[in-house]
């Protein structure tokens, strides 16, 4: 049905139109490849040049052996009990005596407990003494008197018991040294075995190295080297202290501890350099 007041188009002028833009259509498409494939055969700009690679580092001497400087001593001190850490009397870094108090638990209650097994202890010594004095009065038996002085006994080690435990509430250096590590803050409730601090020791620091064990025929206490530490960038003359009795067969190297000659304070536990040992290359 055509619209009023226009002429009605013939059927094989639909057919021309239609036939018309499908051929439109279709040249159109062709374009569009044709420009894809022209941008995709275009050369991309040429990317920016980096600069050369740095050389690569010099190899390594193969005769060099890494060593780490450790202490004759450390520890981690923990909590032999469950409590409050009531004061801290150590900074980390901080040097410390033997024997000197490091962190004190609240103790309150271990305090009370000892007042408690000290009345009881009074208690069961007094019905002791007073059996003793009837038994010599033939007031009291054998087995009265027995009883009473295993009360006090017993009274007495709770007195031995609660002391133990309120040494427990202070903690003190085992050796001299410095503190390493901080792992509790005042105030702080810890339980059994939590660790609280960690020191090391004092004094001249060891050397700890795998040499190849193919050096084991001619290396042995007292075997001198020299040792690189790359904190100072200085050398250091060493001896050989102590070679292990197991050799890693895997690695195929063996353990040495050695000893740095001379007195140096500017080194410290845990740097680490190079050790070479010129008559064994």
């Amino acid at each position: 049905n055509g619209v009023p007041g226009q002429r009605p188009v013939k059927p094989e002028r639909l057919v021309t139109m239609s036939i018309k833009n499908v051929m439109r259509w279709a040249l159109g498409s062709t374009a569009v490849c044709v420009a894809t494939a022209a941008i995709a055969q275009t050369p991309a700009a040429p990317a920016a040049r980096h600069a050369p690679a740095a050389p690569a580092a010099a190899h390594a001497d193969p005769h060099a052996i890494r060593v780490l400087l450790s202490p004759e001593l450390e520890t981690v001190l923990a909590s032999q009990m469950l409590g409050r850490v009531s004061s801290l009397n150590a900074g980390l870094g901080a040097r410390v005596n033997k024997g000197q108090t490091l962190l004190s638990f609240d103790c309150s209650e271990a305090a009370a407990r000892m007042r408690m097994a000290q009345a009881e202890y009074a208690n069961a010594k007094e019905t002791q003494d007073v059996k003793e004095r009837l038994r010599k009065l033939e007031a009291a038996g054998d087995t009265e008197v027995l009883l009473a002085k295993t009360m006090a006994d017993k009274a007495k080690a709770s007195i031995s018991l609660t002391q133990v435990q309120m040494g427990q509430c202070v903690v003190k250096a085992p050796f001299s040294g410095h503190v390493v590590k901080l792992h509790v803050k005042p105030a702080q409730g810890v339980n059994v075995g939590v660790p609280l601090l960690e020191m090391v020791s004092d004094g001249p620091l060891k050397l700890r190295l795998n040499a190849p064990s193919r050096w084991l025929h001619a290396l042995k206490t007292g075997t001198t080297f020299e040792v690189t530490i790359d904190e100072t960038l200085k050398t250091y003359p060493a001896k050989v202290s102590a070679i292990n009795a197991r050799v890693d067969a895997v690695a195929q190297t063996v353990e040495l501890e050695a000893r740095i000659d001379g007195n140096h304070p500017e080194l410290l536990a845990g740097m680490s350099g190079v050790a070479r040992f010129p008559g064994l290359q």
